[in-house]
């Protein structure tokens, strides 16, 4: 099981979700980090991958067994 980490940004990010939403993509974020399964798609133009959870999205990279969360928004404005 990989060790999931949070950015100061992605941290900030997070705290601003509501509840439901946090449950939501804590579940999925878990679940990728036991089994290495979920809806993962590498990014073109920069490093690292995305987590699909519905309308929103988990920008992470994976570094020395662990998983490192750069980003977490909706799909509309993460990208940004």
């Amino acid at each position: 099981m990989s060790q999931v980490g949070f950015t100061p940004v992605a941290t900030r990010q997070w705290l601003k979700l509501s509840p439901q939403v946090r449950d939501r993509i804590k579940k999925k974020l878990e679940a990728f980090a036991e089994t290495g399964h979920g809806d993962i798609k590498k990014l073109k133009g920069q490093a690292g991958a995305r987590l699909r959870v519905g309308d929103w999205r988990v920008i992470f990279y994976e570094e020395a067994g662990s998983i490192v969360v750069v980003g977490v928004g909706h799909r509309r404005e993460i990208y940004d």
